[in-house]
């Protein structure tokens, strides 16, 4: 899937399609933000604890109870938003993974860890709808570039 074709699907889907919110209506839109994050410098880690909190992002994989290879992610901010450290992200991220055993530190040191780090662009409704206008006006197929938001 090419990116612009991707970010459009996954747009949608989020909007309309995700069973954990409702759908988005026209009247939120003026006050919608819409945010995509660009996944850097993937890292296998040395153990669980090799990346650092707001810093990097981190993608488990480990074996559940049932003995199924599972995986499971969080973005950097993720941790830094919730006021985690270390082992609370990672246990957080087990039962996002669907972990539901106890969580040892000797199961912890089983993990597969990668770390990256990411890029994350935001455009406002307005910012959008703007830059549509300005490409219909001047004619052109593509955006001039947004004022981003990057963190």
């Amino acid at each position: 899937m090419n990116l612009h074709s991707g970010l459009r699907e996954y747009t949608l889907t989020s909007a309309l399609k995700d069973s954990r919110f409702p759908p988005l209506t026209r009247e939120e839109l003026p006050k919608l933000f819409c945010s995509v994050s660009l996944l850097t410098n993937f890292e296998d880690a040395t153990d669980y604890l090799d990346w650092e909190v707001g810093i990097h992002g981190i993608r488990i994989e480990f074996i559940n109870e049932k003995g199924v290879k599972r995986t499971a992610t969080y973005l950097p901010e993720v941790a830094k938003e919730q006021d985690w450290d270390q082992i609370q992200t990672i246990d957080s991220l087990l039962r996002k993974g669907g972990f539901k055993a106890p969580i040892t530190n000797d199961f912890r040191k089983t993990i597969k860890l990668t770390r990256y780090r990411s890029e994350k662009v935001t455009i406002s409704y307005a910012e959008y709808m703007a830059s549509r206008q300005h490409c219909f006006q001047n004619g052109t197929l593509h955006a001039p570039p947004l004022y981003n938001h990057y963190s």
